[in-house]
């Protein structure tokens, strides 16, 4: 049957990667896969009280903020393979890539052998009883900043497997940034197996900047900062370093901050460059030029009054195939696939953006139907 070209797309139109879902990983999921003698702090941990993201010793929170009725919008998670294959098919998502919850935060610990050994279980238990080709779930290998060596071998381990389709990098109370030499082990490995990085943050609140919001008295305030502002400064470090030099064949994917804010960056990085060239001597190019080469996923994506707005900004950053749909399921904020459908984009555009652009960087086969 020839489809009607004057008919919008449909879900069922078009092929949905999604590029930021998460996976649940309880303290007691992990301790089976955990090295002694972080087990039995997992263990105990497990049989105490565990609120959304707010495990001691495992997904610290300071929570400043008064308890208010959630009017529907409280925060669920998604615990087994099954379930979230089951809320993605409902969705009419054919391939999530997974990150944890709690371990959003693995950054902030300041024990390397602990934070290390968290993340050779996490990745461990997420081969073990979540990625899978014909379910259509894929992981992204969690590279521990703390530990850069440790982490090169965890992707080189798990790069080997094409069930993994990334590298997850931590942001929320990162130090040093991304842009760091000492990160350089990661980039190395990463792009030896053909991995995308991804840097996915979270709200916290942390000394280390751009987390220190404690003096903060709004959420509304301190989630653009813990997002935005955390991926514009890892992004300025990165170029800066010259990662996009020195690692010319490294994808480098921002994770849960939206696009609005690439334009400035290019911009104002651009500026700074033609002033001071020497404050980034590894570039050969104007920053611009690099971040134009990067992708960026839609989550939380911007709604403007005059929706043909946001189609100025991709274009802006010429980024019609670097902008990768996200929705962050199972998050409270998460954005229905049908958020994008909905926007005012050409057909071609809307197929790149919801899969197609996706299928290309991770090197996605068409999923096999389940059952």
């Amino acid at each position: 049957m020839t489809r009607d070209s004057r008919k919008p797309l449909g879900l069922d139109d078009v092929f949905i990667v999604d590029c930021d879902v998460h996976a649940n990983e309880p303290p007691e999921a992990l301790a089976p896969y955990i090295d002694m003698p972080w087990r039995r702090s997992l263990e105990l941990l497990g049989r105490g009280p565990q609120r959304y993201l707010d495990i001691p010793g495992y997904a610290p929170i300071l929570n400043l903020d008064p308890p208010f009725p959630d009017r529907g919008l409280g925060n669920r998670t998604v615990t087994t393979a099954r379930q979230m294959r089951d809320d993605l098919d409902e969705l009419s998502i054919d391939v999530g890539i997974l990150f944890p919850d709690n371990l959003l935060k693995i950054a902030v610990f300041p024990h390397v052998d602990y934070a290390a050994a968290l993340g050779r279980a996490y990745n461990a238990w997420l081969a073990d009883a979540w990625v899978s080709r014909e379910t259509g779930l894929y992981g992204a290998v969690l590279a521990v900043p703390q530990d850069p060596k440790d982490a090169a071998d965890q992707i080189r381990t798990y790069g080997a497997d094409d069930r993994f389709v990334a590298v997850y990098l931590p942001v929320a109370g990162l130090r040093p940034l991304w842009g760091d030499r000492m990160y350089d082990p990661i980039y190395e490995a990463a792009e030896e197996m053909g991995l995308p990085v991804m840097l996915h943050s979270v709200g916290i609140i942390h000394p280390h900047f751009p987390f220190n919001l404690e003096h903060v008295e709004s959420r509304i305030v301190r989630h653009p900062i813990n997002h935005e502002f955390a991926l514009m400064a890892n992004l300025f470090t990165m170029l800066t370093s010259g990662v996009p030099v020195r690692y010319p064949d490294l994808e480098i994917v921002f994770t849960e901050g939206g696009v609005s804010w690439v334009p400035f960056c290019m911009w104002r990085m651009d500026k700074e460059y033609a002033e001071i060239p020497t404050g980034a001597p590894f570039l050969e190019r104007p920053p611009s030029d690099y971040i134009k080469e990067m992708y960026f996923c839609t989550q939380p994506i911007e709604e403007p009054e005059r929706s043909r707005d946001l189609l100025t900004m991709i274009d802006l950053f010429d980024g019609r195939d670097k902008v990768i749909f996200a929705s962050d399921w199972p998050h409270h904020d998460f954005d229905h696939p049908r958020t994008v459908l909905n926007m005012p984009f050409d057909a071609e555009l809307k197929r790149n953006i919801m899969g197609e652009s996706a299928r290309r960087l991770f090197k996605l086969p068409v999923p096999v139907p389940v059952a």
